[in-house]
C-alpha cells in the first residue's frame, strides 16, 4: 500500500515536471498532475486484474483521453494541457532505451523482441487517445454547462 502511494507521488511530480518542461500555465500544474495520476491509477489496476500490458495502456490512454477532456471543459482550457502530460507516465521509455541498447549490441533477436513490445504500447496510447476522442463533447460538459 505505501509502496503504491509512493509510486502515485512520484507519478505526480513526473507529471507536473514535465507540465514545466511543456509550458503548461502554472495554474494548471495540479490538474496536470492528477490526469497523470489517472493514466498510472488505471493502468496499476487493470494490470492487477490479470489484463495484458497492451490492453492495460489502451484502457489508462482512453481514461486519460476522457479526463483530459473532461478537465479543459471545465478548466476553459486546450485539452493538449492536460493530456500531453499525463501520457508520460505510459510512455514505453524502457523499452524505447532497450530496443536502441539491443541494436547497438547486434542482439537482433531481442531488439525485435523489445521493438515489438514498445511499438505495441506506443500504438496502444494512441488508439486509446483517438477511441475517446471519438467521444461526443455534449456528453463531456458538466449539468448546466450545455451552451457555453
Amino acid at each position: 500500500m505505501i509502496e503504491m502511494l509512493l509510486q502515485t507521488l512520484a507519478t505526480f511530480m513526473l507529471t507536473v515536471s514535465f507540465c514545466v518542461i511543456l509550458a503548461a500555465p502554472r495554474s494548471e500544474w495540479i490538474f496536470c498532475g492528477i490526469s497523470g495520476i489517472v493514466s498510472y491509477l488505471v493502468n496499476q489496476l487493470i494490470l492487477t486484474s490479470g489484463i495484458h500490458q497492451i490492453l492495460a495502456t489502451l484502457g489508462a490512454s482512453m481514461a486519460l483521453a476522457i479526463s483530459s477532456r473532461m478537465l479543459a471543459v471545465l478548466r476553459r482550457q486546450p485539452v493538449t494541457v492536460y493530456l500531453m502530460p499525463g501520457i508520460f507516465p505510459l510512455a514505453p521509455g524502457a523499452g524505447i532505451y532497450f530496443t536502441a541498447y539491443y541494436l547497438i549490441a547486434g542482439d537482433m533477436e531481442a531488439f525485435s523482441q523489445e521493438g515489438m513490445k514498445t511499438l505495441e504500447t506506443a500504438v496502444a496510447i494512441a488508439l486509446g487517445i483517438v477511441f475517446a476522442s471519438g467521444l461526443p463533447q455534449k456528453n463531456l460538459r458538466p449539468k448546466g454547462d450545455a451552451g457555453k
